[in-house]
C-alpha cells in the first residue's frame, strides 16, 4: 500500500506541475483552456472556474492533459476564435508546448535547492577492502581509503562517489581518483572498467570496479526479519545471534552474509544463540540472480546499534545562494547524462536494460517514501528531470515532436501539412510503444530475478 500510494502521489505531483506549465503559458498567451485533467479516461470529479476551464480528475491516473480551444480539434464558437491555440504565433505555440518540460526542470531545481539548504546526512566516501582481482585492488585502493575527488570534481559523500563514477566512467573512460589513506597519506589512483563489461558497469559501477563501502564490524545478530522470507519460515527471530553456519564459526555479519550468498537453494545449518540457549536451525536461502551468477538470500537484516555509524556520517548543507547554483548544476548534469545514455542506447553502445518502466518507478517511490521525506524528495527531483528530458525528445506525440514541427514552420513559413503530421503520429506511436515494451520487459525481469 505504501508503494502504491507513494507512486500515485509522485505521479500526481509530476503531472500537475508539467500540465500547469502548459496551462500558465497558454493563459499568458491568450489561449482559452477548456479542461485541465489529471489522469485519462472517464472524468470522476470536476469543477469549472470563472474562466470557463474545467478542472478534472479522471479515472486512469497515469498521465494528464490540458485541452485548449483549437480549430484543428473541432468547431470553435465565433467568440472563441481569437483565443484558439492554432491562431497564435508560432513563437507563442512553441512557448506553450515547451512550458511543460521546463516546469519539470524547474520543479527539480526547486527540490534540489530545498535539499541542499536543508542538508543531507550521508556516509563519508570511505571504502572497504576491495575484493580480489578487481580494478580497485589492482590500482592500489585499500581498506579505509577516503576518496576526495574524481576527475577533479570534489567528493563529499558516498552518493557523490557513486554519481561521479557513473558520470565519468561510462564507456570505460578512465577515472582519476584522489584519496587519503587511513594514515592520512595522499594517494593518486587511476581506475578503468573493462570495456567488455560496459553493461555490468552501467547497472552497478562501484561493484564492478570493486569499490565497496567501508562498514564497521557488525555482530552476526539478526534484526528485521521479512515476512514469509526463508528466515521467517525457518523460525529465525530478531535478536538471534548466529554463531556458526554449517559448523563453520561465524565471527561477524559479513561472514554470515558470505555463507548465505554461497548457498543459493541449498539448506544451510545455522547455530544460533537465543536467550542464553543454543539452537540449530535449517534455512534454505532463496536463489536470486546477480548478473550471470546466482546468490542466496534469506530476507534478514543485521541489528545495528544506535551510534555505530555516526563517525562515518557527514552532514552536507549550503546557504541559499550556493544551494541555488548547485541545484542548477545538478539538474543540468542529470539532463545531459540522461541524453548521453539515450544516445548510447540508440547507437547500441549502452544496454536497453537501463530503461525503467512504471513498475520500477513505483518500487523506488515506495522505497524512497519508507526511507523518509528527504529520500522521497530526491526521488521526485530525479524523475522530474527524466520526465522533462523524455518530453523534449523530437518524437511526434511528445512535446519535443510538436516543437520539431513548429521549428520547421519557422524555416518554411507555413505549418507542416496534416498528412505529414499523421505519418509522424504513427511513427511516434510506434517508437513510444517500443520504448514502453522494453521498459516493461525490464521491469518484469527485475521483478522475477530480484
Amino acid at each position: 500500500m505504501t508503494t502504491l500510494l507513494s507512486f500515485l502521489l509522485a505521479i500526481a505531483i509530476l503531472i500537475v506541475i508539467h500540465e500547469f506549465g502548459h496551462y500558465l503559458v497558454a493563459r499568458a498567451c491568450g489561449v482559452k483552456v477548456l479542461r485541465f485533467s489529471v489522469g485519462f479516461g472517464n472524468v470522476i470529479a470536476r469543477h469549472q472556474d470563472r474562466h470557463g476551464t474545467e478542472w478534472a480528475l479522471s479515472a486512469i491516473p497515469l498521465g494528464g492533459y490540458v485541452k485548449m480551444v483549437d480549430e484543428r480539434e473541432g468547431d470553435v464558437a465565433e467568440g472563441d476564435l481569437p483565443y484558439a491555440f492554432n491562431r497564435k504565433t508560432v513563437w507563442q505555440r512553441m512557448a506553450i508546448v515547451a512550458a511543460g518540460p521546463l516546469a519539470n526542470f524547474l520543479l527539480a531545481i526547486v527540490l534540489y535547492w530545498a535539499l541542499f539548504v536543508h542538508g543531507v546526512t550521508a556516509l563519508k566516501p570511505i571504502i572497504g577492502a576491495p575484493p580480489q582481482d578487481t580494478p580497485a585492488l589492482m590500482a592500489g585502493l585499500a581498506d579505509g581509503d577516503e576518496i576526495r575527488s574524481i576527475n577533479g570534481e570534489a567528493v563529499s559523500n558516498w552518493q557523490d562517489l557513486h554519481w561521479l563514477v557513473l558520470k565519468h566512467g561510462v564507456g570505460a573512460a578512465p577515472l582519476d581518483l584522489e584519496a587519503v589513506d587511513a594514515a592520512g597519506h595522499l594517494k593518486f589512483i587511476r581506475l578503468q572498467a573493462d570495456p567488455a563489461q560496459s553493461e555490468a558497469f552501467e547497472q552497478d559501477p562501484l561493484n564492478l570496479l570493486g569499490v565497496r563501502r567501508f562498514d564497521p564490524v557488525i555482530p552476526a545478530v539478526l534484526g528485521e526479519i521479512m515476512a514469509d522470507s526463508p528466515a521467517a519460515l525457518a523460525g529465525l527471530q530478531a535478536g538471534d545471534h548466529v554463531i556458526a553456519a554449517n559448523q563453520s564459526p561465524i565471527a561477524h555479519w559479513a561472514e554470515l552474509v558470505r555463507a548465505i550468498r554461497e548457498s543459493p537453494g541449498r539448506a544451510l545449518e545455522l547455530e544460533v544463540e537465543r536467550n542464553g540457549r543454543r539452537l540449530v536451525m535449517a534455512v534454505t536461502p532463496q536463489s536470486v540472480q546477480a548478473g550471470n551468477a546466482s546468490m542466496g538470500r534469506i530476507g534478514a537484516g543485521p541489528r545495528v546499534e544506535p551510534g555505530m555509524f555516526e563517525h562515518l556520517q557527514v552532514q552536507t548543507a549550503y546557504g541559499p545562494v550556493e544551494a541555488a547554483g548547485r541545484a542548477l548544476t545538478k539538474t543540468w548534469e542529470l539532463s545531459v547524462f540522461s541524453l548521453r545514455m539515450l544516445g548510447r542506447m540508440i547507437m547500441g553502445e549502452a544496454s536497453l536494460k537501463n530503461l525503467s518502466g512504471p513498475i520500477t518507478i513505483a518500487d523506488y517511490a515506495g522505497k524512497s517514501a519508507q526511507a523518509g521525506l528527504t529520500a522521497f524528495v530526491a526521488f521526485l527531483a530525479l524523475v522530474s528531470v527524466s520526465l522533462g528530458v523524455l518530453n523534449l525528445l523530437p518524437v511526434p506525440l511528445l512535446d519535443g515532436g510538436h516543437l520539431l514541427y513548429y521549428s520547421a514552420e519557422l524555416v518554411t513559413g507555413k505549418p507542416v501539412s496534416e498528412g505529414i503530421q499523421v505519418i509522424g503520429q504513427k511513427i511516434g506511436a510506434a517508437l513510444l510503444a517500443a520504448l514502453m515494451f522494453f521498459a516493461l520487459f525490464n521491469d518484469f525481469q527485475r521483478l522475477l530475478t530480484g
